[in-house]
């Protein structure tokens, strides 16, 4: 089997997932504890709870919205890299998985410790990945 960049992403794919699963576990016992049944509710978002929630659960939250947004240019970028047919050169598939296992590692720090400067060293370090993989998949269309 080849190294691929689709496999990393299919990778954060399923990190994402976990990171759901976590979440939920850690709002849905202290959303109890508040009082908040969710038979019941009515409108409203997770993220109104978080002002209730101790700062750990909230954290998880924070997270996995976290993964829902610049992951989704990492998504494209990975797409277009496949599609221009450079997704097995060796540097994407580096930076890809660099970009990824950053990623993860950002997670379990922002939802165990969260000290934001240590957090903010891990997101430009992916970011730099995603950076160099996007100027990479532009010049594999050309």
């Amino acid at each position: 089997m080849s190294a691929n960049v689709l496999t990393p992403a299919a990778v954060l794919v399923l990190w994402s997932l976990v990171m759901l699963f976590w979440m939920a576990g850690a709002r849905l016992p202290n959303a109890k504890k508040l009082g908040v049944d969710i038979s019941k509710a009515v409108g409203g978002r997770g993220s109104d709870l978080d002002p209730m929630l101790p700062p750990q659960a909230a954290w998880k939250s924070h997270n996995y919205a976290h993964l829902m947004e610049q992951p989704t240019i990492f998504y494209a970028t990975i797409a277009i890299v496949a599609i221009a047919g450079a997704g097995t050169d060796g540097l994407n598939v580096a930076l890809a998985w660099g970009y990824v296992l950053i990623r993860i590692v950002h997670s379990i720090w922002q939802a165990t410790v969260n000290k934001v400067q240590t957090r903010f060293l891990l997101f430009l370090a992916s970011t730099f990945c995603l950076i160099v993989l996007a100027i990479r998949a532009l010049i594999a269309t050309l």
